[in-house]
C-alpha cells in the first residue's frame, strides 16, 4: 500500500498502515517517509488530527 495519498486518507486507516509498515518494514519514521518521499512534517501534522503522535522509543504512533 502507498502512503503517497495520505493526506486523503481516513486518519485511523493511515495510523494503522503507518504502525504495520514500521513494525515490518522500515527501522524508523525517517526511514519510511524518505521510502515514500513524503513529508514528515505533514504525516504527523495529519496523524495528530487524530491524537496520534509518534513515539520513538517504541516507533509506533499512538
Amino acid at each position: 500500500m502507498t502512503l503517497s495519498n495520505f493526506s486523503n486518507m481516513d486518519v485511523h486507516m493511515l495510523m494503522s498502515i503507518v504502525n504495520m509498515k514500521l513494525r515490518d518494514e522500515y527501522a524508523d519514521l525517517d526511514n519510511l517517509v524518505r521510502s515514500f518521499d513524503i513529508d514528515k512534517t505533514a504525516l504527523q501534522e495529519k496523524l495528530a488530527t487524530g491524537d496520534y503522535h509518534y513515539n520513538e522509543q517504541i516507533r509506533q504512533f499512538r
